[in-house]
């Protein structure tokens, strides 16, 4: 697989994802998929994303940048949203708030086997 071809993979998961599309998340998602360092399979990522989409029904994933070293890929996501409640432990109970996520993925057959993900939660502290 070139880098390119896994940045298209990649850009067709956050669509994906923005879509809410979750029968088409086995098309980007290995069955023994990781999410740092534990496995959650499949159905697992898939309920992790639903309960986010249901706390941050505005939940946008933008992509800022995107390095693609095959079989990896290092991106850097923004968001701006409204959480409602609590979000990452910080009660933002509604506040709009702005931060970003630095993730790496590792694919094996064209699909995310494991997800590194680090989110910048001083940021949406320093806003609440």
């Amino acid at each position: 697989m070139t880098p390119d071809e896994l940045r298209q993979i990649y850009r067709g998961y956050i669509d994906c994802l923005n879509a809410q599309d979750w029968k088409r998340l086995g098309e980007f998602v290995g069955d023994a998929a990781e999410y740092n360092g534990t496995a959650i399979g499949l159905a697992g990522y898939e309920k992790m994303l639903i309960r986010d989409f249901r706390a941050i029904p505005d939940l946008r994933f933008n992509i800022d940048f995107v390095i693609a070293e095959p079989p990896h890929i290092a991106s850097r996501l923004k968001f701006e949203c409204t959480p409602h409640g609590m979000l990452f432990d910080i009660p933002v109970n509604g506040k709009r708030v702005r931060f970003t996520e630095n993730v790496f993925y590792e694919f094996k057959d064209r699909r995310i086997r494991k997800v590194w993900s680090i989110i910048d939660r001083a940021a949406i502290a320093a806003q609440v």
